[in-house]
């Protein structure tokens, strides 16, 4: 499976930065995605393919998984049903399960990220909706690791009103006690014993994320990326993946990703921690997320009646 999104930007945050003075810039990162188009329409079909290629991953346990292999269509049923849609409400909520499954998608075939906990499988079977991470996920890199507890929205802007919200989101992700509640989750579900075969490795992981461990003996590996998908007027006014619509994508990323970053350091800097933490942020556009958001329900209320 592939990302099957072009990459625009992807780049440490030190080589984008526009504002002079700001302070700590050296762990951030953009990564710019884009759909593209086919007959002179943007590619709904790849998106929502995207996400279906991907939604065992956050709805079903390991165990799950490894029981309907070579059962593409059983799994799709048995992915549906752990799905809460409960998001339907309000428009800052509204698309959350399915910008979850992105971002595991994302993580998965760009980070090469293990799927340590099938979050939305969590939540749907411990009755459990307390706002933690998005995503929880380790990435293992020449014998060491790093912990990714990711944020994923689908709003319909990402002007500067809208991004104190993502901002809120973050903090409150990243509360010690929150922190503490992610590893207790990845180190009580088996699903690592059988993703990490390296013994040693595992034993080193289990042992970091101990709930007698300080938090700050781990905070270097932390990373937290956060997936905006939003809808975009430039994705939507135009009809083709040429160089004109590339160059405007990359223009209004590069703007927001700056705004982001000062709006989160004005916020976070007070954080002990901030500073060692590493984040990611992640844009994607889309023409409409009102089509987007419908179609993927329509999707789950038929698989979840079969």
């Amino acid at each position: 499976m592939s990302l099957c999104f072009e990459v625009l930007i992807d780049e440490t945050f030190l080589n984008i930065n526009t504002t002079q003075g700001l302070t700590p810039i050296e762990k951030k990162h953009l990564l710019s995605l884009i759909n593209g188009y086919e007959d002179g329409a943007w590619r709904a079909t790849n998106f929502h393919n995207f996400i279906w290629d991907n939604i065992a991953q956050t709805a079903l346990s390991e165990r799950e998984r490894a029981s309907l292999v070579d059962r593409s269509h059983s799994t799709l049923v048995a992915a549906a049903r752990n799905l809460r849609l409960t998001d339907k409400i309000d428009d800052i909520s509204e698309g959350s399960e399915l910008a979850e499954i992105v971002l595991y998608g994302v993580m998965k075939n760009h980070y090469n990220a293990l799927p340590v906990v099938p979050k939305i499988f969590y939540k749907q079977n411990t009755q459990d909706n307390a706002k933690g991470a998005d995503s929880v996920h380790i990435v293992i890199t020449d014998g060491d690791f790093s912990l990714w507890f990711g944020e994923a929205k689908f709003y319909n802007s990402i002007e500067d009103a809208r991004l104190g919200t993502v901002i809120a989101s973050v903090q409150n992700a990243l509360e010690t006690k929150k922190l503490k509640k992610e590893n207790a989750i990845i180190t009580n579900i088996k699903d690592l014993d059988q993703l990490i075969s390296d013994k040693t490795l595992l034993k080193s992981i289990t042992n970091a994320l101990d709930d007698q461990e300080s938090i700050d003996n781990i905070a270097n590996k932390i990373n937290i990326p956060i997936l905006l998908i939003h809808e975009c007027s430039i994705t939507n006014s135009s009809n083709t993946l040429d160089e004109k619509y590339r160059q405007s994508i990359i223009a209004y990323h590069l703007d927001r990703a700056n705004s982001y970053f000062k709006k989160q350091i004005a916020k976070l800097n007070t954080i002990t921690k901030y500073p060692k933490i590493t984040f990611h942020l992640i844009l994607l556009p889309v023409p409409n997320k009102k089509l987007i958001v419908d179609k993927f329900v329509a999707n789950v209320e038929h698989y979840k009646d079969q």
